[in-house]
């Protein structure tokens, strides 16, 4: 099967073929016909798997048949995502695509002037792409109007239930019409997915290319048992012994990202860290310098987990597993993509064993052992509990990351909670169901 067969548009094909592409993945091959066929969509795909254009180009499409005359035009399509970096991504996306033709875009999240929004948004876009808490700052300073909107995608929705958006989205499903396509694109299939997709869409085609939670299969995985202690060390070995000049990096917490980029730099290794008490130009900064190669590792917590797209990103490392097992799945899918080859590799000590057991036992198999020369982990050292862990007091996981609304810090609301990030304080009533204290 190829692009020209799915009925788009010449505008979006010639688009689709300066980037390189001819034929569609599985889930733009399955999820685009029932889009341009204006029927509602629950779409599941693992990440890495072009879900983006999946939506993307239909919607495009449908839209470019129909394009209003010059002058004003009402927001006619609504992409909603948990993050910034993500709604990024999504614009870049819509903008490739669609660069032929008559539409305008907007992207707009907290962390940056609301101004320049206010702007974009008073000359008329045909699609917006944004993070609720942001969106809704909008909507109730009176510069958005979401009563014509014709196309709601829900991107990542089980992200943004993780991040407690739920209420958020609630909101915003009341500001549209209730006669407009739906489509919901997830990850993960959870039973909070499936009783939204049962509140949200009509009589949905179901796409699903790949097992819920499973990792692709073009990455290949392996922990290498560590001390806690001589993680940083292992880290640095297999960079500089590998000569790995992009690498992906995953810790739990900000500060822990902190603390392990200023290790690596004293390492002589250049490194960059991206999490949620980071503005947004130094995030914005610090994942163009890794895309460019200035720098060899960039840090991240879970903020990330979602929203980067690196063409061909070779090694992706969870210097800490997460406390999440299905966090695991989406980390390692930020290498391996599009049909590619990456590598995944854990570093893992004794506290981290039971972390360990839910990943494998939620990707029904064992990931192998490999024991570096000279790291043999120290079989006298003794579990220690994971500070913050899921088991740690005060659960209260904050929007700050995703661009949302701080109810204990209404100055970060107003910049999209970027603020402490605690967005609904300790054990906020959404955040308590499974996230850390340390929200990304």
């Amino acid at each position: 099967m190829s692009f020209e067969t799915l009925g788009l548009s010449a505008d979006i094909l010639r688009a689709v073929s300066e980037q390189g592409y001819t034929e569609p993945t599985p889930i733009q091959a399955q999820a685009i016909p029932v889009v341009l066929e204006g029927g509602d969509l629950l779409a599941g795909a693992q990440t890495g798997t072009g879900k983006t254009a999946g939506f993307t180009l239909p919607l495009l499409q449908r839209l470019s048949t129909s394009a209003p005359a010059k002058g004003k035009r009402p927001v006619r399509a609504l992409i909603l995502t948990p993050t910034r970096e993500l709604a990024a991504q999504v614009g870049e996306s819509v903008a490739t695509y669609g660069k032929y033709l008559p539409l305008r875009s907007a992207v707009i999240f907290g962390g940056v002037k609301i101004g320049p929004q206010i702007n974009k948004l008073r000359n008329g876009v045909d699609i917006l792409i944004a993070t609720p808490g942001r969106l809704l700052d909008h909507v109730q300073q009176g510069t958005l109007d979401l009563s014509q909107v014709e196309i709601l995608v829900l991107d990542e929705a089980d992200r943004m239930l993780d991040m407690g958006f739920i209420h958020d989205i609630r909101k915003v499903l009341a500001l549209m019409p209730k006669d407009r396509q739906n489509l919901l694109f997830s990850a993960t299939f959870s039973n909070e997915i499936k009783r939204l997709a049962d509140g949200l869409l009509d009589n949905p085609a179901l796409v699903e290319v790949a097992r819920r939670n499973t990792a692709s299969e073009t990455v290949k995985q392996v922990v290498h048992p560590v001390d806690r202690e001589r993680k940083r060390e292992l880290l640095s070995s297999l960079i500089g012994n590998g000569d790995w000049q992009q690498v992906l990096v995953f810790t739990r917490t900000k500060h822990g990202a902190n603390r392990l980029t200023k290790q690596l730099e004293q390492d002589g290794i250049s490194a960059a860290a991206i999490h949620g008490n980071k503005s947004q130009g130094a995030r914005t900064k610090a994942l163009a310098d890794f895309k460019q190669g200035k720098v060899r590792v960039l840090v991240a917590t879970d903020i990330a987990a979602r929203g980067l797209d690196i063409d061909q990103l070779p090694h992706v490392v969870n210097f800490e597993l997460p406390n999440v097992a299905e966090d695991y799945v989406h980390r390692i899918g930020r290498t391996g993509r599009a049909g590619n080859e990456g590598e995944a590799m854990s570093l893992v000590c004794v506290d981290e064993h039971k972390l360990l057991r839910d990943i494998e036992r939620l990707l029904k198999r064992e990931i192998p052992k490999d024991v570096v020369d000279g790291f043999e982990p120290d079989p006298r050292i003794k579990a220690e509990p994971i500070p913050n862990g899921r088991n740690g007091a005060g659960r209260g996981q904050g929007r700050g990351a995703g661009g949302g609304r701080s109810r204990g810090n209404r100055a970060g609301a107003r910049t999209g909670g970027n603020g402490n990030g605690n967005s609904r304080g300790q054990g906020g009533r959404n955040g308590a169901r499974r996230r850390s204290a340390t929200p990304a």
